[in-house]
């Protein structure tokens, strides 16, 4: 398939149910190997009728081991997704668990975003954007999120801003890695208030699906920590960061 008859639906004006609906329902064409990945990372396309779009499949059989995370990042993803969504906060894409051409794994829409801009570029240039970054950090706290690298924060082409890689998240113990520290000791948004009161009370049964019993409790305690303090945190160690950054 050219880059032609895919760009014959517009991506930007597809609804996220219905972006849902074609990577659950749409055949998948592997179209190459994402570069620079550490686990296996496809670029696939995904066709239903007329419907088109790309998108991002991570199988279960080609991830590599870890001693601190068990096999299954790819539900991890969808989870992220998920507890995006709970929150409201709806900036990491449309994610879902499916069989793809090599077996089982997370199926996520590709972001047609500038490369150009990542998160470091992105507080530097666009103070207009803080506050979804903001939110971004909120939402990294709640998921323990250990791999947030500026590259991993996407500039849309609609200017929104979205969360990409969230296989790393969801440990029991704080690991806390991430780049969005400018906001610590800031007072947390009130968007993010009523989100991390229910998600203190109970955990969707989507998202506690995908993670163990622990897990699911550890997102509630983190809820709780952030609403206790009122404040985003501060890295007073100066090492929870990833790496490469970006």
């Amino acid at each position: 398939m050219s880059k032609d008859e895919l760009n014959s639906t517009d991506e930007l004006s597809l609804t996220d149910e219905s972006r849902r609906e074609l990577l659950l329902k749409g055949d998948i064409d592997i179209e190459g190997r994402m570069p620079w990945s550490s686990n296996a990372t496809f670029l696939v396309n995904v066709c239903r009728g007329e419907l088109r779009g790309r998108a991002i499949y991570k199988p279960l059989r080609g991830e590599r081991p870890l001693w601190d995370f068990p096999p299954g990042l790819h539900r991890r993803e969808v989870a992220a997704y998920l507890l995006s969504e709970a929150m409201g906060f709806h900036m990491v894409p449309p994610t879902i668990l499916r069989d793809g051409p090599l077996g089982e794994g997370s199926l996520q829409w590709f972001v047609d975003a500038d490369h150009q801009q990542h998160y470091f570029t992105l507080y530097e240039r666009r103070q207009d954007l803080h506050d979804r970054l903001r939110l971004m950090a909120v939402l990294d706290v709640v998921a323990n999120n250990t791999d947030r690298k500026s590259g991993h924060c996407l500039l849309a082409r609609d200017d929104s801003i979205w969360g990409i890689d969230h296989g790393l998240c969801f440990a029991v113990d704080f690991k806390l890695r991430t780049v969005i520290w400018e906001f610590g000791g800031e007072t947390l948004p009130d968007a993010a208030i009523a989100p991390l009161q229910q998600l203190a009370e109970r955990v969707p049964l989507g998202i506690a699906a995908l993670l163990d019993d622990d897990e699911v409790s550890a997102i509630q305690e983190r809820a709780g920590w952030l609403l206790r303090h009122g404040e985003f945190p501060i890295d007073e160690s100066g090492r929870r960061y990833p790496w490469p950054l970006v």
